[in-house]
């Protein structure tokens, strides 16, 4: 391959030279995109809570809840693959080898949505008289959750990522908030029903899963490329490892989704759909008031990778120190705004029947808090070879959530979000020792190079 060719691929025009500032930088792409995203969500938001009403609210909150815990069944979060294995790849400037894991893990997300859409089959044809759903919402609620999980390209995206290539995400990204707003608009004006929300969040979600493979394309057409899938075995090969890592860290972003939409599915089923849109929308509010929690955790994934092959364990502390003190400081103001504002932003969201959703409100933004001053712990564990310990620090959290949840549900979906506030606090003081304790095990100051995974 000429050596041009595999530059300009690869190339990024003047990066900012120390990694708290690319971290920053980086999220700061996302957070532009997301920080638009976030305000059109709250407008489509609207419009949704206003249009349906609680209780039609409550029914799309459920079946999109149910499709957020199938991606987190079978959605296999192969991007943490890329990422892991591909920026020594990129290092390298090892293209072929690169391409070979990054289209493996393609069909790795292609195994994942069909073996999801026989599961959502049994759920939604079997039992969900157990979410207290609408009959007439059972087949667009399976037909949605199967679009939601062929529209799960983690693939391309962790490819982007260990390229370093976060701002082009930006603009692909943008298609979602975007696409559901105008589409939020035209059904509301055109034919406001449930089962329309559900197409146009469905379509716009797949047009964004064509655009994201076509940017990997257009930036790495030496590594995307359909012959690579010939070379399933030899991308084994290339990435010892993988498959240990592959399968700890689906374990562990299965638990953490079903921690983050469990939940809801419990209050809809135990309480009712009325109480699970209330839920919803407080859910929804607080992952807007700590969107920033979402985009350093990505940021910071990517660069702790990169560091891992390129820098020295006093950088490396250093890193996680640096990142973890600016997520607490976020964490601090997202509670602080809960506080101050949540009761009129619910009102002003989705009008007086929603303003009870306060009492929710705030719990779920302890709980982003605590995800938020913990953006660093995981990826450090990954990167240094503990990837079975973070998945025994979430292992840890489900089960107080668990305790929490069954003790506190009485009371109804408070009692729900307060259960989930314990268990990331649980998860963030677990997590939080682990990663203190491998950093201080290391020695050296030497480069640091791919770790083997212990066994699990």
């Amino acid at each position: 391959m000429p050596a041009g060719r595999a530059k300009s691929s690869s190339a990024s025009s003047s990066p900012p030279s120390s990694p708290i500032a690319r971290i920053l930088a980086n999220t700061a792409w996302l957070l532009g995109g997301k920080g638009f995203g976030a305000l059109c969500s709250i407008v489509y938001l609207a419009i949704l809570t206003r249009t349906l009403g609680l209780k039609g609210f409550g029914h799309f909150s459920l079946i999109f809840g149910t499709a957020q815990a199938l991606i987190a069944i079978a959605g296999f979060q192969t991007w943490r693959v890329v990422v892991r294995y591909g920026a020594s790849h990129v290092h390298e400037k090892d293209w072929a080898a690169f391409g070979r894991l990054g289209m493996f893990a393609g069909v790795l997300d292609a195994v994942g949505a069909f073996c999801g859409c026989l599961i959502a089959a049994v759920v939604f044809f079997g039992f969900a008289h157990l979410l207290d759903l609408n009959q007439d919402y059972i087949v667009p609620g399976f037909l949605f959750c199967c679009a939601q999980l062929w529209a799960l390209v983690s693939a391309p995206t962790g490819m982007v990522r260990a390229m370093n290539k976060f701002q082009m995400a930006v603009y692909v990204e943008a298609v979602v908030p975007v696409g559901r707003l105008v589409g939020a608009v035209a059904v509301w004006l055109l034919a406001p029903s449930v089962g329309w929300f559900l197409f146009v969040w469905a379509v716009v979600d797949l047009l964004e899963a064509v655009l994201y493979w076509a940017m990997a394309k257009r930036l790495c057409p030496e590594a995307v490329q359909m012959a690579h899938l010939k070379g399933y075995r030899r991308a084994l090969d290339e990435n010892p490892g993988l498959w240990r890592f592959f399968l700890v860290t689906f374990a562990g972003s299965t638990l953490d989704a079903l921690t983050k939409n469990g939940p809801l599915l419990i209050v809809g089923g135990i309480v009712g759909t009325r109480a699970a849109g209330l839920y919803r929308l407080a859910s929804q509010l607080s992952q807007a008031l700590s969107k920033f929690s979402t985009m350093l955790t990505r940021a910071v994934y990517a660069e702790v990778s990169r560091m891992r092959v390129a820098s020295s364990l006093q950088e490396f502390r250093k890193l996680a120190v640096q990142t973890s003190l600016i997520a607490g400081a976020g964490g601090l103001v997202v509670v602080g705004i809960a506080l101050v504002a949540g009761r009129g932003l619910l009102g002003l969201i989705g009008g007086t029947a929603f303003e009870g959703g306060a009492a929710i409100l705030v719990p779920l933004a302890l709980a982003a808090s605590f995800d938020l001053a913990s953006v660093a712990f995981e990826p450090v564990l990954h990167s240094t070879g503990k990837a079975q310990l973070s998945l025994t620090a979430r292992l840890i959290g489900l089960a107080v959530l668990g305790i929490a949840m069954a003790l506190l549900i009485h009371t109804g979906p408070s009692g729900a979000a307060w259960a989930v506030a314990l268990g990331s606090a649980a998860l963030y003081v677990v997590m939080g020792l682990m990663a203190f304790v491998t950093l201080q095990r290391m020695k050296g100051d030497e480069p640091l190079q791919p770790a083997e995974q212990s066994s699990l």
